[in-house]
């Protein structure tokens, strides 16, 4: 294959930030198919995005509620010939969706599912919708006004734990907790019973999961996991049976869920149709969703489901630095 088509080949990550050992592995996966094409990013300050620095060009784009994201973001797919645009944090995601279309009628692809399901995933509530209408247990829901102890209130549309509350008496239950219109209130999760999970599940553009990775939350730092371990357990099957097809749904989701081994329960929390930021582990332990992207997308395969993944996957993460001079 010519040089001048591989240029054709190219990918882009976009709102790139610290998100490095997604970069890579996209990096790794598209050389291996495709040596001379590259993997782009945009960020709104690209100078001060790490993952920046470690691609092949970076660009500066607008805030995504801005008017001229889309027109910029298109602009820079075309000039560059990109073909998958990788999306990374949940604010762009209503707004990618809503032009994926016009993406698509370039020959450019946003790994974004359909603007209903990116609408469910982004309220908590719609989200407890979808488990229960998937028969997936919830935690249960509380009146505030009539509350029962302890419970957990976070908002609806939050990310990253933040605004979360533990409550376990009236005392706790403030005034301006209480005053706070964007926060539901549920059940607490008995930690010594239950085990936190986050499940990389990858669907192709039929809307049928092929790939089911559970990540076993086992140190939080700042919203995202700190150590982990990947463990082929009940919820592969459980969750193949409960979300084998999500219309609409295409490239990597993460769900987060509780569960209980001794008897096999599991309470689903949220959906972040994203990669999540523990995705490395899934990576590693064989997940390879890159390259199911790559075949899927760029040279038109189909993908088969796959479980041959390496079990009991550790993760530990650390800080690392990019270090560049003005």
């Amino acid at each position: 294959m010519s040089d001048k088509l591989e240029n054709k080949y190219n990918i882009l990550i976009t709102s790139a930030g610290k998100r490095v050992e997604l970069l890579k592995e996209f990096k790794k996966e598209l050389k291996l198919h495709y040596p001379q094409a590259k993997i782009f990013t945009v960020d709104l300050n690209p100078i001060m995005a790490p993952a920046c620095h470690l691609s092949d060009k970076s660009f500066p784009v607008p805030r995504v509620t801005s008017a001229d994201y889309i027109d910029n973001l298109l602009r820079i797919c075309k000039d560059n010939n990109v073909r998958l645009v990788i999306p990374t944090i949940d604010t762009e995601l209503s707004c990618l969706a809503e032009n994926r279309l016009k993406f698509s009628e370039e020959g450019i692809e946003i790994m974004v599912p359909d603007v209903e399901f990116v609408s469910i995933c982004r309220d908590k509530r719609k989200t407890m919708n979808l488990f229960s209408d998937l028969g997936i247990r919830n935690p249960e829901i509380y009146d505030k006004y009539n509350p029962k102890f302890p419970m957990f209130a976070k908002p609806y549309d939050g990310s990253l734990s933040t605004n979360i509350h533990i409550i376990k008496t009236k005392n706790d239950l403030t005034d301006e907790i209480l005053s706070d219109e964007k926060l539901i209130f549920m059940e607490l999760v008995d930690k010594t019973k239950y085990s936190e999970f986050t499940v990389d599940m990858y669907y192709d553009k039929n809307g049928f999961v092929k790939s089911i990775i559970p990540r076993e939350r086992l140190e939080i730092r700042a919203g995202e996991v700190n150590k982990g371990a990947a463990r082929k357990n009940f919820l592969v099957e459980y969750l193949k049976d409960k979300m084998n097809h999500l219309p609409g749904v295409r490239g990597c989701i993460c769900i987060q869920v509780f569960y209980n081994n001794s008897n096999n329960d599991v309470i689903g929390i949220e959906i972040n149709p994203r990669f999540g930021g523990g995705y490395p582990l899934s990576y590693y332990a064989g997940g390879n969703f890159p390259q199911m992207m790559i075949e899927e997308y760029i040279e038109g395969k189909n993908i088969e489901f796959i479980n041959d993944w390496r079990d009991n996957t550790i993760m530990l993460r650390y800080d690392s630095q990019v270090i560049f001079y003005e």
